[in-house]
């Protein structure tokens, strides 16, 4: 391959990399996504995934009540660090680790393996490059960066011990977020899928074990939860790896593919980093608005953070549909198929948006649902309760917006979802910063802005796939 072609290659759209390969490659797999039934090919296509992220949510369920049995300041330490948490998981996971997942497919469906050998390693280059460069920020920055939120010391102290931790073993993160994605970008969901449930067995009872000292084991608090998980996150990595370098992968992580390669490289990143501004904003938002609920006490703090999670919990049950979506949306983007596409948009869109507005109305009718499990703390409970009731009801739209992120990804542009994203934070934290510090206004003004702005992600960006984003989707 010349140079050129090298360069060509990078740009290449979805449809001519499956043009490239085999038929015999990409039929079976192509004709069932380009003719199938869309509902129950979503289904069974998102599955896997689906309950992987699930189980591994309800881990951090798990630790919510580990935590609440030792009091209200260890929860709102854990409260403020926590999104930090999910935002590289959210990065490696999903919007760079789709691009992995991407560039993987991509290559192996132009038949090119020995590229798709070479991103793996490019890709794992990456994951370390971006670990370590959030355990220097922390080590430069993450004390102070606590302290901004206003916090009482004792809350900042708590919340700075677990964030230690989890800067520490950034690495393992992104290693683990990065070889699972790897396997998706093979087209093999199950195996990543099977080690994120056995991963999530294993980290509920060691949190536990570390957090409240089961077992004659030290009782080490929040730091106890960082602890287990980068130990799991060290353990899937490991057996990632090793699948990879065995013979049964499909990939092999062969060291005669180690020669990095500046256009590799680019095909991952310019993939992921547009994509990226998604979770960033999606994190941002939840931790400004940490900042600013932390202002009317420690109780406020810890009744938002169990709620926030739910959000959270929510998001990897739509990231298994979402996945789904990239690639059925792509493939029939491609294939010139767009108004199939838009269907299939639809369908997995009104599909998530249906199970996410569910659960919230669900339990803006009966908060006791959620908020029983972690605190019978009056003022806890009294913040919890006017989050679900003034904001559960429009977690269908989060759904909605969710899910047709993952789509646009798919038909190549993700530019309606990301300014939706940003118009979120934009109106949830400006319109909460406003009335709060301008205006004196309550915490319930706090959550009327968060509805308005996630009423507003979902409504924008499925207006942009009705107006015919996709039809005019250049090369983002």
């Amino acid at each position: 391959m010349s140079l050129a072609e090298k360069g060509a290659y990078t740009q290449i759209a979805p449809v001519a990399a499956a043009t490239a390969a085999p038929p015999a490659a990409v039929s079976a797999v192509t004709q069932r996504i380009l003719e199938g039934a869309p509902l129950p090919l979503l289904l069974r296509m998102a599955s896997p995934n689906a309950v992987a992220f699930l189980v591994q949510a309800s881990v951090s369920v798990a630790e919510i009540g580990f935590v609440a049995r030792l009091g209200a300041v260890p929860l709102a330490g854990l409260a403020l660090m926590f999104p930090a948490l999910m935002l590289m998981q959210m990065l490696a996971n999903g919007a760079m680790g789709g691009a992995v997942s991407s560039a993987v497919a991509r290559a192996l469906g132009a038949g090119d393996r020995d590229r798709a050998e070479a991103l793996i390693w490019h890709a794992l280059a990456i994951a370390m490059v971006a670990g370590l460069a959030l355990l220097l920020m922390y080590a430069l920055f993450g004390r102070s960066l606590i302290e901004l939120f206003g916090a009482s010391a004792a809350v900042t102290d708590a919340a700075a011990g677990y964030a230690a931790i989890i800067f520490g073993g950034a690495v393992l993160l992104w290693i683990n977020g990065f070889a699972s994605s790897v396997f998706r970008g093979m087209g093999n969901m199950r195996f990543p899928a099977a080690l994120m449930v056995l991963g999530a067995a294993v980290q509920v009872p060691l949190a536990g074990t570390l957090i409240l000292g089961w077992f004659g084991a030290p009782a080490l608090g929040v730091q106890g939860a960082a602890i287990a998980v980068i130990g799991v996150s060290a353990v899937s990595s490991l057996i990632l790896l090793a699948r990879l370098a065995g013979a049964n992968a499909g990939l092999r992580l062969r060291i005669s593919a180690l020669r990095l390669r500046a256009a590799l490289f680019a095909d991952i990143l310019r993939v992921g980093g547009l994509a990226a501004l998604s979770p960033l904003f999606v994190v941002a938002t939840i931790m400004c608005i940490n900042g600013i609920v932390s202002g009317f006490g420690v109780a406020a703090l810890a009744g938002y953070g169990i709620v926030s999670r739910l959000e959270f919990l929510l998001t990897p049950m739509v990231f298994g549909i979402g996945a789904a979506m990239t690639s059925m949306v792509g493939i029939n983007v491609g294939a010139g198929n767009v108004a199939r596409a838009e269907h299939i948009g639809w369908v997995g869109g009104l599909f998530a948006a249906a199970l996410t507005g569910a659960v919230g109305v669900t339990l803006a009718v009966a908060p006791g649902l959620w908020l029983g499990f972690f605190t019978d703390d009056a003022a806890t409970w009294a913040s919890g309760e006017a989050y679900l009731r003034i904001v559960g009801p429009l977690f269908a739209f989060q759904g909605l917006g969710l899910a047709l992120y993952f789509a646009s990804q798919g038909a190549g542009t993700v530019v309606w979802p990301v300014l939706a994203t940003v118009l979120r934070f934009v109106v949830g934290v400006g319109g909460a910063a406003l009335g709060v510090y301008v205006f004196e206004q309550s915490l319930t003004l706090v959550y009327v802005c968060m509805a308005a702005a996630m009423l507003l992600y979902g409504s924008l960006t499925a207006a942009s796939v009705k107006l015919g984003a996709w039809r005019r989707s250049g090369s983002w």
